[in-house]
């Protein structure tokens, strides 16, 4: 091992602390939860102390060679620092509410546990200088983050476990694909040399580069909650605590942007086909999780499909970056702080929604409308997310959206075209305009409903009983966290453009000539175009047809969404359990034929074997019914045989990573 300790043991104190966290556990619950916190706090002095160092220029890195094979390899620049520190502060954000909202639930030692478990997961993929390192943490990520899905173990919370960790297999299979042929390929997995490996192999295999690409994009992208393999994000928020909603919407999506960042800024740095395919995708995500959101009628639903359009948005200011070649300082800083910004917008959205679930263990719209109302503490700060996301000048998402608008803007005026054509450039700006609307229409909905809203039977149990809904801790953790989106906002210059100057290494991009007039005039007419569509939308659309007046001032909310548009249940369930299984067993009835018929001809003349004199033609023939009936027994074990199968492969990987560590 070599190099700076201390980067080694922010990855690897998480690990301890859970193990130390879980005996404490055993002995006193509140020591336990001391023991989480500090533990967290620790975490993030180190990350801390360590950024520190970064940014008076000196490097920071450790390795450990031998482990794994090639070795686990850790360094520290702007980008990773500013999501390390990140993650540390949104870890403790929620395990400081999570001493409150996990009170009355089982298995807290296990919840904390793997609270911690996942943190020096994400460390390890944010900290990573390889791919390969990043894999393993990714992989180690993915499964202890699926206990927090699992936590409740309702039938509901162990459908949406399932559905989590099967994307996540499927991801992290095809991820690791990818980075064989990508070592095969370039013979390395060092990120920062990436780029003058893949300049030395383009020309000759340029087109299993893409392929290698688009494997990694797809491993990357499932955890990110990329379309098409987005369908996790809706079923895992809506059961799981809502502490580790902050987490998984907050940070770990993230983790999969982060490896989508390290093949796009190197590998196909300024490739304008691939840019046009992470633009694409981007497009679909960003319009279909906006779409999602408006229907939902489920108030961590609506924020889990937020999620979804809210990477949308960072994948087409990726998209752009390629696009634009070596001009793209404008994207990169949009992708930078929009990823930064949608953490801090879910730490507080979630923590709202928490506390709202833990007063009254409902998530449904009808049955939590009004709860908000004679609480302005509550409602300050679920405006502040509000608003931040919304993209509402003076709250932060109004600065990263004006960078991620404005470099599609600056795209259009260089007469660049997406797909040939320059209309289709311009109708990507405006579909980026609509979807900021649509952002601002889910979100009306949402404050309305909590906060504007009345139950029809419950409002003044509401309103007189529930006054202490939340322990001053719990409103600690809000007040942080919704504090720091208008501060950003208000003071852009001073803070989030600094923030964006320090991560420009990881990135390669030039530094800004300029200053940007954020409050100008001409960058203010896009949040006004998407306030004034997301203003037509609620008003027009979602009081009229989703929305239902039950009295004065009491409306219900009813869910339009058709069930056949559900990706998982009408497309990925039949095409493993139905469509896969009848392909495959007519592929392989052919040779399965052949066999028979050469067995039964070889039975019939070399190998003739004497008949039993009391054995009947009849008798020795299947019936037709019979033939069917094992048709259908051998569909149903083959159908087990894919779940049992695919459990197997779980335990396999991790047994794999076990004995490799």
């Amino acid at each position: 091992m070599q190099g700076n300790i201390l980067l080694g043991l922010t990855v690897g104190w998480p690990f301890a602390a859970a193990l130390l966290g879980y005996l404490a556990g055993r002995f006193s619950k509140r020591m336990r939860n001391y023991a989480v916190d500090l533990s967290i706090l620790l975490e993030l002095f180190l990350i801390a102390s360590l950024a520190v160092q970064v940014w008076q220029g000196e490097t920071v890195i450790f390795e450990a060679a031998g482990i794994c094979s090639l070795g686990l390899c850790f360094v520290l620049d702007g980008f990773r620092a500013l999501f390390g520190l990140l993650s540390a502060f949104l870890w403790l954000m929620s395990a400081l509410m999570s001493n409150e909202y996990m009170k009355h639930e089982r298995n807290r030692n296990r919840y904390y546990m793997f609270l911690l478990f996942t943190l020096g997961a994400t460390m390890g993929v944010f900290l990573s200088a390889d791919l390969y390192t990043t894999f393993i943490f990714f992989e180690i990520m993915s499964f202890t983050s699926y206990v927090w899905v699992a936590q409740n173990e309702t039938p509901q919370a162990l459908e949406a476990a399932s559905t989590y960790l099967g994307i996540a297999v499927v991801g992290g299979l095809i991820l690791l694909m990818g980075l064989f042929m990508l070592h095969h390929l370039l013979g390395t997995l060092r990120i920062d040399e990436l780029y003058e490996a893949g300049r030395k192999a383009w020309t000759e295999n340029s087109g299993q580069i893409y392929t290698v690409g688009a494997l990694i994009l797809l491993g990357f992208g499932a955890k990110a909650g990329m379309f098409p393999l987005h369908v996790w994000m809706p079923k895992a928020h809506t059961v799981s605590p809502a502490p580790a909603s902050v987490l998984l919407s907050g940070i770990l999506t993230k983790a999969g942007l982060f490896g989508i960042l390290s093949v796009s800024c190197n590998i196909f740095r300024y490739d304008p086909r691939w840019g046009t395919v992470v633009l694409l995708l981007g497009m679909v995500t960003m319009t279909l999780g906006a779409v999602l959101a408006v229907f939902a009628v489920n108030l961590k639903r609506t924020l889990a499909c937020s999620s979804m359009s809210q990477i949308g948005f960072v994948l087409i200011g990726l998209g752009m970056a390629g696009l634009l070649g070596e001009e793209n300082q404008l994207a990169v800083r949009g992708i930078v702080l929009h990823m930064m910004n949608h953490s801090l917008f879910k730490l507080v959205l979630f923590l709202a929604a928490g506390v709202v679930f833990m007063n009254l263990e409902e998530l449904e719209l009808n049955e939590v409308r009004g709860f908000g109302r004679r609480k302005p503490f509550l409602q300050l700060a679920f405006l502040s997310g509000a608003l931040g996301i919304g993209g509402i000048p003076l709250f932060s998402g109004y600065v990263s959206k004006t960078l991620l608008h404005e470099s599609i803007v600056e795209y259009i005026h260089e007469g660049g075209t997406v797909l040939g054509s320059a209309g289709f450039t311009s109708f990507v700006e405006l579909l980026f305009l609509f979807c900021g609307g649509l952002t601002v229409a889910y979100m009306i909905k949402l404050y309305y409903a909590l906060f504007r809203n009345r139950h029809p039977v419950r409002q003044k149990e509401f309103e007189e009983q529930y006054r202490n809904y939340a322990n001053p801790v719990t409103k600690l953790t809000l007040l942080l966290s919704g504090t720091a989106i208008p501060v950003l906002g208000i003071l852009p210059g001073a803070t989030m453009d600094r923030i964006a100057d320090s991560t420009e290494t990881f990135f390669a991009v030039h530094p800004l000539e300029h200053e940007i007039a954020y409050f100008s005039l001409v960058n203010l007419k896009g949040a006004v175009i998407s306030v004034a569509v997301g203003c037509f939308v609620y008003f027009f659309f979602i009081k009229k047809a989703v929305m239902v007046r039950e009295a004065p001032g009491c409306y219900g909310y009813k869910n339009l969404w058709p069930d056949w548009l559900d990706l998982e249940k009408k497309v990925y369930v039949p095409a493993l359990t139905k469509w896969l299984p009848s392909v495959c067993s007519g592929i392989f009835r052919i040779p399965d034929r052949l066999v028979d018929f050469i067995i039964l001809t070889l039975k019939e003349t070399l190998y003739r074997p004497l008949r039993l004199q009391t054995e009947s033609e009849e008798a020795a023939r299947i019936s037709r019914a019979e033939r069917l009936r094992g048709r259908m027994e051998s569909h149903k074990w083959m159908t087990i045989s894919l779940s049992f199968g695919f459990l197997m492969c779980c335990i396999g990987i991790v047994i794999m990573v076990l004995c490799v560590l």
